[in-house]
């Protein structure tokens, strides 16, 4: 991947375009406009602790790329509110930047990197219990840390938390190695005992990411959530479609069609999916693996600030999928258990 995208990796922009079922753009027809979305289940905002650790995260990782100024502008908790009622968005999943104060990508890692993690859970929690009618909210653990564990539990049964974020690609993990394997097992488990969903973003550090990642975190990951809700981050890969994501959510669908049960507590969110230059052709593909999955384990989303405005993206032809209408209904009507309020 070039240089220059990947940042991307950690928080990637989504694009908002109107296509016909043939993946063509079109004017909508107003009269046929489905239901407004109204939970945007993946959006960020940076805590204080973040911010101010920004500038040393950025010249950590500049030998991958300048950092998205999506990332490093300031935007405050009324700024989010304000987009999320212009529209419509009654409530939204807000996901702790704290995963990028411990990752792996940062040369060289500080050492109070885990106090600025707590910082920026702490924070994102805060904005649940101060708005619990708009917000729920996820802490970031690092699945390779030995600390993972224990912060899980330091914020068992705390109000306004909802779930654990886990960022694969920030934390080096390799769900080809059988050590990375075992450790994001027991942070499953972990999240499972306390009553936490799980939203991970799922694609690695490796460029020959897909099927075969997919199979392993199913089989020996995925259980134990013991049926804890768990959300996959941008459809299984790092933003836009590629051939990557589209292998990582056909083995999804394999996986599904032969034991349905086997994904049944499985979400994938549409965040940093589409941008208005995705070619008709991989819409369809897109689409194809949504019906075969099903659109009811789809979710809207946005990665905010990473995105157009949300009235935007949100608007009468999301999710921008060559799909039926009530196959977009479905998702734009979805709401995952840890959102509902």
């Amino acid at each position: 991947m070039a240089l220059a995208t990947l940042q991307r990796f950690v928080l990637v922009a989504f694009g908002a375009l109107t296509v016909s079922c043939s993946g063509a753009p079109k004017e909508f027809d107003q009269s046929s406009a489905p239901s407004p979305v109204r939970v945007d289940h993946h959006v960020h905002l940076n805590s204080p602790a973040i911010e101010a650790y920004l500038p040393e995260y950025c010249r950590g990782v500049a030998r991958f790329g300048p950092c998205d100024p999506a990332l490093t502008t300031h935007r405050s908790t009324e700024d989010l509110l304000k987009e999320m009622d212009g529209a419509g968005v009654r409530r939204a999943i807000l996901v702790s930047n704290g995963y990028l104060a411990v990752s792996s990508m940062v040369k060289p890692v500080r050492t109070d990197v885990a106090q600025t993690l707590r910082a920026a859970n702490e924070w994102t929690v805060l904005q649940a219990q101060t708005h619990p009618d708009r917000f729920s909210a996820f802490i970031a653990v690092d699945p390779t840390r030995p600390d993972a564990l224990e912060e899980i539990a330091h914020w068992r049964g705390r109000t306004g938390l909802a779930g654990v974020k886990l960022h694969l690609t920030a934390s080096g993990s390799n769900l080809r190695d059988s050590g990375d394997v075992a450790d994001l097992a027991q942070v499953f488990r972990a999240a499972s005992e306390a009553r936490l969903a799980i939203l991970i973003h799922m694609r690695t550090q490796r460029m020959d990411y897909g099927a075969e990642d997919v199979r392993r975190f199913v089989t020996e990951v995925l259980p134990y959530a013991k049926g804890a809700p768990v959300q996959i981050a941008h459809a299984g890969g790092w933003g836009e479609v590629d051939a990557a994501t589209l292998s990582s959510l056909g083995a999804f669908a394999d996986l599904g069609e032969a034991d349905p049960a086997s994904i049944s507590n499985v979400w994938f969110d549409l965040s940093g999916v589409l941008k208005p230059s995705t070619p008709p052709e991989t819409r369809e593909a897109l689409a194809k693996l949504v019906r075969r999955i099903g659109p009811q384990h789809f979710l809207a989303g946005s990665d905010w600030p990473f995105t157009t405005d949300l009235a935007d993206l949100f608007g009468p032809a999301y999710p921008q999928i060559p799909l039926s209408l009530e196959d977009v209904a479905t998702i734009r009507r979805n709401i995952a258990p840890y959102a509902a309020h």
